[in-house]
């Protein structure tokens, strides 16, 4: 199956337009289908312990919709993780202040920014953190996010996350064709239109094997990759930079 990136309809969409505000709630009822949330789990726990200090860890979500799903991770993770500044970037200001609340209580702090992750991608180290210039994030989190890029600008978001960032967690849709079979039928958990049209354009820009992996930056052995299928329909890339203090 041949790797296919369309521009999906919910992407191009008002975010106050009712269809797209249904689709984005089918999206959570899509997550749990798919166990999105117990896979991000897995592979967190799976990396090495992250640290307990006097600063926050450094959390950023790319393409972080309205945060909810990190949020179910967030409150997996009471009492094991260190206190989270978080940032939840998106093209659009979906972040309400019931979860900004929700993220206080287990004590993590957000900041929802609007901006395109390509500009972000193209800035500089220090204008990324100009609160703490010379720090990296100590993990960036990409969830059904880096499968709408392709080529030279999948390999750029890449190579700024390898320079900017201690670690990478993505869960992204896995191109096989038991996701993709799966993909037609998200209809059956009441999924809109959009979300039916959109589950399947995702698959066939999905990945597998170690398609992320061979487009990962030279790195001299500085960092630990793992690409693997995950669930049913998903797939993971995970990679974290050797000698890291997190």
């Amino acid at each position: 199956m041949p790797r296919v990136v369309s521009v999906e309809a919910l992407d191009g969409m008002p975010q106050d337009d009712p269809d797209a505000a249904r689709s984005r709630r089918d999206l959570r009822r899509v997550h749990r289908a798919m166990g999105t949330r117990s896979i991000i789990l897995r592979s967190l726990r799976g990396m090495r312990p992250v640290r307990f200090g006097v600063e926050p860890l450094r959390v950023l979500e790319i393409g972080a919709g309205d945060g909810s799903l990190l949020l179910g991770v967030a409150q997996a993770l009471t009492g094991t993780w260190p206190r989270v500044a978080l940032t939840l970037l998106d093209q659009q200001d979906l972040v309400d202040s019931t979860t900004v609340a929700s993220y206080a209580d287990l004590g993590w702090t957000v900041l929802a920014k609007v901006g395109n992750v390509l500009d972000w991608a193209s800035h500089d180290v220090k204008r990324l953190q100009p609160d703490n210039a010379h720090r990296r994030w100590d993990l960036v989190v990409a969830n059904l996010f880096l499968h709408h890029f392709e080529g030279e600008q999948l390999a750029m978001l890449l190579g700024a996350i390898e320079r900017k960032s201690n670690r990478l967690l993505a869960c992204e849709p896995r191109r096989d064709w038991l996701a993709l079979a799966g993909s037609h039928l998200t209809g059956v958990i009441g999924a809109n239109a959009i979300t039916r049209q959109d589950a399947v354009l995702s698959v066939h820009a999905g990945f597998r094997g170690q398609e992320l992996s061979a487009l990962w930056p030279e790195h001299d052995g500085k960092w630990k990759i793992k690409e693997h299928s995950a669930g049913l329909f998903s797939h993971c890339f995970c990679a974290e930079r050797l000698g890291a203090t997190a």
